[in-house]
């Protein structure tokens, strides 16, 4: 039973001092993440911009990899409802901006 009791004890000191370890370790390698001030995650929309909320959510996703990265949403000729949702998404995120002319054409 002694035997027993004293394999519980050392597994569970093995994963407990690994767990601090694998913790410790995670703190400084993802605490020198490198900041980017200024960088512009822009999204051109023009028509109906029917992807626009899925567009919105994955660049999101993507700029919580990126610390300090703006999403831009850029009208490029949107419909009226477009620019009402691209408003609507600008002011309820943070992070997000919506550049009313943000395109340039060519020419």
């Amino acid at each position: 039973m002694v035997l027993l009791q004293d394999g519980l004890i050392a597994f569970f000191s093995a994963v407990g001092l690994t767990t601090v370890v694998w913790l410790v370790a995670g703190a400084f390698l993802h605490a020198g993440r490198p900041t980017v001030p200024g960088l512009l995650l822009v999204l051109p929309l023009r028509g109906e911009a029917l992807a626009m909320e899925a567009d919105v959510r994955e660049l999101r996703r993507i700029r919580h990899r990126l610390p300090g990265a703006r999403i831009v949403l850029a009208d490029c000729g949107m419909s009226g409802e477009a620019k009402a949702l691209a408003r609507y998404l600008a002011d309820r995120e943070e992070g997000v901006d919506l550049a009313e002319d943000g395109c340039v054409r060519p020419g």
